[in-house]
């Protein structure tokens, strides 16, 4: 099931150490969180969701930037939906789905047309930290890479040391483990996969 952490809406940072620039800077890590815990103690009990009027009103502190941009964060991560007029936050089989398949570059780029010789390393390494980021288990993590790395026909392509696309995806567990960021490697995989498009 995915979890649910609660980065700064300006930074992202997920504790009280904020980026120098950020909008944030010297907010406390429990308002952050309690930002976060007011929009979700609302939507979480409307399941057919609620126009953000009324979604601004209902929550139990006063409405200010920190809401609106923790608001803006979970839009942007694919959390809460807007459905006409009506904000939803999504069940977590509806939010697995969702992110399961990379809809913003580079990472969509890697993800439709797969790894090749020359960037397996960082093409695998992006897929498991992004799926860490958007909060998929390491189990969900592991069948959403191996499932990726037939689909798209990466695993055909040859050109990998291990054996099972198992195997791959196990030597790279200690990315999922330690957080790693995806965007670095999954730049540096696209580059390589568009020169062989």
């Amino acid at each position: 099931m995915p979890t649910f952490r609660y980065p700064c809406p300006g930074c992202r940072t997920t504790n009280s150490l904020h980026d120098a620039d950020c909008d944030f800077e010297g907010v406390s890590w429990p308002t952050v969180e309690k930002a976060y815990t007011d929009l979700l103690s609302v939507l979480s009990a409307e399941p057919d969701g609620l126009p953000e009027a009324a979604l601004r009103d209902a929550v139990p502190a006063q409405w200010g930037g920190l809401h609106k941009s923790a608001l803006g964060a979970l839009r942007r991560d694919q959390r809460v939906v807007e459905d006409g007029d009506r904000l939803r936050l999504l069940t977590a089989a509806e939010f697995k789905e969702r992110v399961s398949e990379p809809t913003r570059d580079p990472m969509r780029t890697v993800y439709e047309h797969g790894s090749v010789p020359g960037c397996h390393d960082n093409a695998v390494f992006a897929m498991v930290a992004w799926y860490e980021m958007v909060g998929l288990s390491w189990p969900e993590t592991r069948e959403n890479v191996i499932e990726w790395l037939h689909e798209s026909g990466a695993w055909d392509r040859g050109g990998f040391e291990e054996s099972t696309p198992g195997e791959l995806v196990d030597a790279k567990r200690h990315v999922y483990d330690e957080g790693y960021g995806w965007k670095e490697k999954g730049q540096a995989a696209k580059r390589v996969i568009e020169r062989h498009l």
